[in-house]
């Protein structure tokens, strides 16, 4: 009796071992189900502020997302701002600038905060690099999305990043509208005469590097006409000919060496008569151009 009883006894064990092995297995498909249907599931769109950070450099950044995963991404920075504070409203002004331009509708912008307001003109190069490079190489994973290709956008200083960083990344392509300043000799040099008023990026280079006329090459070196070679992806430049003196002074010279590159990628200008200095956002000729690079590549 007493083995009969052990017997019984073993089978109920193997039973019961046997359902509680079945039940783990159905419990593990369903959550594996469950994990697979939420990287599935129907994308979002969102718009949010980020703080990203790349080799150790920190930047606020404004994200506008598609209702999709796999996207293409159009990186864009604003114009000059005196103060940081601003920087975001800045920031958010020119995503909505681009965007409202952009005929793709399938695209996600990230709009870069970049500072200013503590650095010397073009230091600011650090934040706009690390900012494309997040994109590039982190945000796909930080996001739970894939990004495809990337392109860059900038208005005036943010013009004047873009070119600079196309000397040094690769991307799919590049837009600059009114980049500058071309030419901080002659711009801060007027303002040493007294011919036009102080600015706030002139009197910090003033109080580092001495006058242009003792320091010129200091002054050349930060300057955007220093930057016209080696470009390495596409590029569109936008200019207003009836933007400021200062900036069309030395438009054609930038021009001309840009186009007088011989290790540059495929370089594209679009002049707009009688526009000023935000061309490549009131001009349907120069938006058609925009699209119309983007498309093509």
């Amino acid at each position: 009796m007493r083995d009969l009883d052990f017997i019984g006894n073993d089978t109920l064990i193997h039973s019961t071992k046997n359902n509680f092995m079945r039940l783990l297995l159905v419990l593990s498909i369903f959550f594996i189900s469950c994990t697979k249907y939420s990287k599935t599931s129907i994308p979002t769109a969102y718009r949010q502020t980020k703080t990203i950070s790349y080799n150790n450099t920190s930047v606020d950044v404004v994200i506008d997302k598609p209702a999709l995963n796999d996207l293409d991404v159009l990186i864009v920075y604003h114009g000059t701002v005196l103060y940081d504070m601003f920087s975001l409203t800045a920031a958010n002004t020119t995503l909505d600038s681009f965007k409202n331009i952009l005929d793709r509708k399938d695209m996600m912008l990230v709009s870069v905060a970049y500072p200013g307001e503590n650095l010397l003109f073009g230091d600011n190069i650090v934040q706009a690099e690390a900012a494309l490079l997040w994109v590039k190489n982190s945000a796909s994973a930080e996001l739970g999305i894939t990004i495809k290709k990337v392109f860059l956008g900038g208005h005036s200083q943010g013009g004047y990043l873009v070119t600079r960083l196309n000397t040094m990344h690769q991307t799919n392509g590049v837009i600059a509208n009114a980049p500058g300043p071309l030419n901080l000799v002659y711009r801060c040099q007027l303002e040493e005469n007294g011919q036009v008023g102080s600015s706030v990026t002139c009197t910090k280079l003033r109080n580092i590097y001495g006058t242009t006329s003792s320091n010129p090459n200091a002054y050349f070196q930060r300057s955007l006409l220093n930057f016209t070679n080696g470009f390495k992806s596409d590029m569109l430049f936008v200019q207003g000919l009836n933007d400021s003196p200062i900036q069309l002074y030395s438009w054609p010279t930038f021009k001309q060496n840009v186009l007088n590159c011989t290790n540059c990628q495929s370089t594209q200008f679009v002049e707009v008569p009688g526009g000023e200095h935000p061309s490549l956002f009131t001009s349907p000729v120069a938006k058609t151009e925009f699209n119309n690079f983007i498309n093509s590549r």
